[in-house]
């Protein structure tokens, strides 16, 4: 986390310089022009907001690194790769309800293009498929 830290601060003022350079460089480029008429706003405008955000974005990770308490299994140089390996929870891979539900968003998404009528029977599908996925803890060779 420090590494991105340090990182997001470096981009943030690699963009705030060269955004100050590119509007010097405008100015100078056109002396025969006001200051205000030679400056190409989009691009000054573009590499100073994206200056600003990258800074935001590293005021913010600097913050969640000061205040998670320690340093993380990924910024140790001897930790291992359980060792940053949360418990996601419990997923079945052996079922099929999934791609029911995949099925049925791809009727509901054909229904929109082609014809209305095969939205609802997408709906139908995805009804069928939510309660199977919900409930197939409690049907068949899986039964708590």
């Amino acid at each position: 986390m420090r590494s991105n830290v340090g990182l997001w601060w470096l981009l943030s003022a690699f963009f705030l310089l060269i955004g100050a350079v590119y509007t010097v460089w405008n100015i100078v480029a056109y002396p025969d022009r006001n200051w205000y008429n030679a400056i190409e706003w989009v691009g000054s405008v573009a590499l100073v907001f994206s200056g600003l955000m990258a800074a935001l974005v590293a005021w913010y990770l600097q913050r969640v690194h000061k205040s998670q308490g320690g340093e993380l299994p990924e910024d140790i140089l001897t930790s291992d790769v359980d060792d940053g390996d949360p418990e996601l929870g419990e997923f079945s891979p052996w079922s099929w309800w999934p791609i029911v539900l995949a099925f049925s968003a791809g009727v509901a998404f054909i229904g929109l293009a082609v014809g209305s009528w095969l939205v609802p029977i997408g709906f139908a599908i995805f009804l069928v498929a939510i309660v199977g996925w919900v409930y197939e803890y409690y049907r068949g060779y899986f039964a708590h």
